[in-house]
């Protein structure tokens, strides 16, 4: 998914900063992809886990492109953790990642997006209103995530937007059999799971709409919808 919103933020002319913690190789290869495409990108290491490497990662990219007009947030973890097994470093992990670093950054970056009056597009989650069984840690952390987002909004308004992408049935796991995916799309209305490029489409939009803050766009084929209207 990040690397979809990487390049289609290289497509539309932006300069692009594609972060990566271990994931080097894949990063790269995004990288590459965008200048091939006439574009411009660069690589930026960290662990966003921790609270100095997050502050470095927005002062590297300041430094090596002297301003910053969107900040994409979509790193998180989605870790499956049965109600009985669930530990404080469960909540620790999916806290840290999913909501701690999304604010750090947006923290850290936001003097520069007042700059340009730019904005700031989180990933947040269906699951913050319809919850997944088993992953109670991850739908919690969403769910702050997209209090996160209004509340930002406001303390950031008017220089700087904050929007979220709210994904829904999208890239199932590679391991899912062909008739659970099938069940997963008879759901949806539009009847097909998710790609990370309708993901990358949404947050594009957030990044250019210049008169839209504070919302949670979601990208569920309909789900949510089918859901609320059922007797």
């Amino acid at each position: 998914m990040g690397a979809a919103i990487a390049r289609a933020l290289g497509e539309a002319g932006m300069r692009v900063a594609v972060h990566f913690h271990q994931s080097r190789e894949g990063a790269a290869l995004v990288a590459q992809e965008i200048t091939q495409a006439g574009g411009e990108a660069q690589l930026f290491s960290a662990d966003l886990s921790k609270q100095a490497e997050c502050d470095q990662l927005v002062d590297s990219v300041l430094a090596a492109f002297g301003g910053l007009d969107t900040l994409v947030l979509s790193a998180a973890n989605f870790d499956r953790v049965e109600f009985t097994e669930i530990t404080a470093e469960h909540f620790e992990r999916a806290l840290g990642l999913n909501l701690l670093a999304p604010f750090r950054l947006a923290h850290r970056a936001a003097p520069a997006l007042s700059a340009t009056r730019g904005s700031i597009v989180f990933i947040t989650c269906s699951s913050a209103r319809t919850p997944y069984k088993n992953h109670l840690p991850y739908v919690v952390s969403k769910g702050a995530l997209s209090h996160l987002t209004q509340v930002l909004a406001l303390e950031l308004a008017p220089l700087v937007r904050v929007n979220a992408v709210a994904p829904g049935t999208v890239l199932p796991p590679q391991d899912m059999s062909e008739a659970a995916v099938a069940s997963l799309a008879n759901a949806v209305p539009l009847r097909r799971t998710g790609t990370a490029e309708d993901i990358a489409q949404a947050v594009l939009y957030l990044a250019q709409a210049d008169f839209v803050t504070g919302q949670e766009l979601s990208v569920d084929g309909g789900r949510s919808t089918a859901k609320i209207g059922r007797f």
